[in-house]
Formats: C-alpha cells, structure tokens, sequence
C-alpha cells in the first residue's frame, strides 16, 4: 500500500520534533544551560522546506542556493546520498559529505547570539551537480515571532563577563536580516553592545 505525501509528511514531522527536542537538549546540555532552555518560544514553529536541484551541465556557474546562515534558531537538513553542501570554513567552501540515515545540524543565527558566540551560525551554500539530482530535506527550527532572544545570562558570564549582543524579539531580528538581504556579519553589528 503506497502512502499519501501528507501522511509521509505528518510522520516524518513527527519523529523529527522527536528528534529536535533531543538536540535542544543535548545543545543546552553542552553549553551548561538547564534541560529544555531551547523549548518553548524558542522552537515553537517548525518548518519543512523540500528542495530540488536537477542535474546541472555546467555546475561551475549555476548555484544551486547562494551562502547564507538560516534566521532561525537551528537546522535539521537530510541531503540524501548526493553531495550539495558546502559550508565555508577557514577561508574555503568545503563540501559535506552526504551519509546514508544521517542529519546535518547546522547552527542558525538564534543560537550563535543566545550562546554568546560559544557557537558559530554556519555559512553554507548548495551547489548543482553534473550528473546527479538532489533532493534535500530541511526542517527549520524557529522561535515564535514575538519571542525575547538575548545571550543567556550564564553563558555572558562565563566567556566575556558582559552580554556581547542586545536584546530584541525575533520579528525584529528577521525585518533586520531581510533589510540586508541575509548577510549576517552586518546583521550582526546591528545588535552588537
């Protein structure tokens, strides 16, 4: 018996809020914050974007997505087993290799100013590929709109003694980043202290 997209999709979102608790925990736990600090308002929406790329026959000049870092808090992403990933570390865009079963975590902006930089928001890209289609499957945590984001109190104590970002609600955070087109570094300096 062959299923129904929406009943594959209502599953599939089932088991990864199952899946995103346990990394909120795990993040909270790694930063030293209490069990649960990322629940509530701070993961209440969950969004599901399903993309395609096509085989490119000339992928040196048609990206599949330009670089960027996801507005929200962070990302659950499912590439299949067809590389497409890059993220730019130390200079350099590297690919990520795709797993068979496998999730790829990738920071967002929420997370970076909320841990006080003790962890990075990943700029990363996806890149079309000669031969092969793609299908990747991105499951976007994202606070609601009116929620307080600001550094955990514990975490500014800890690494710099002061909160190194101001306080805002994440509405004014995505107005922000829409204004300049989603380039984080001057985001970022709009809610530096």
């Amino acid at each position: 018996m062959i299923s129904s997209f929406r009943e594959v999709i209502s599953a599939y979102s089932t088991e990864t809020k199952k899946l995103i608790t346990k990394i909120s925990d795990v993040i909270s736990e790694g930063l030293g914050l209490e069990k649960g600090y990322f629940g509530g308002e701070l993961s209440q929406v969950q969004m599901l974007s399903v993309n395609y790329y096509p085989p490119c026959p000339d992928p040196d000049v048609a990206l599949g997505m330009h670089s960027h870092c996801d507005p929200n808090l962070f990302t659950i992403l499912h590439q299949a087993n067809v590389y497409g990933l890059q993220i730019f570390k130390d200079g350099k865009w590297s690919a990520v290799e795709p797993l068979p079963n496998a999730f790829v975590v990738l920071i967002a902006c929420q997370l970076q100013i909320i841990s006080n930089n003790e962890l990075k928001s990943v700029i990363h890209r996806a890149v079309t590929n000669l031969k092969a289609a793609r299908i990747s499957v991105g499951t976007f945590v994202i606070p609601s709109s009116d929620c307080h984001i600001e550094p955990a109190s514990s975490l500014s104590k800890k690494s710099t003694k002061f909160p190194l970002y101001k306080a805002y609600q994440y509405k004014e955070f995505l107005h922000t980043y829409a204004s300049n087109n989603g380039d984080f570094e001057a985001v970022l300096q709009f809610y530096k202290l």
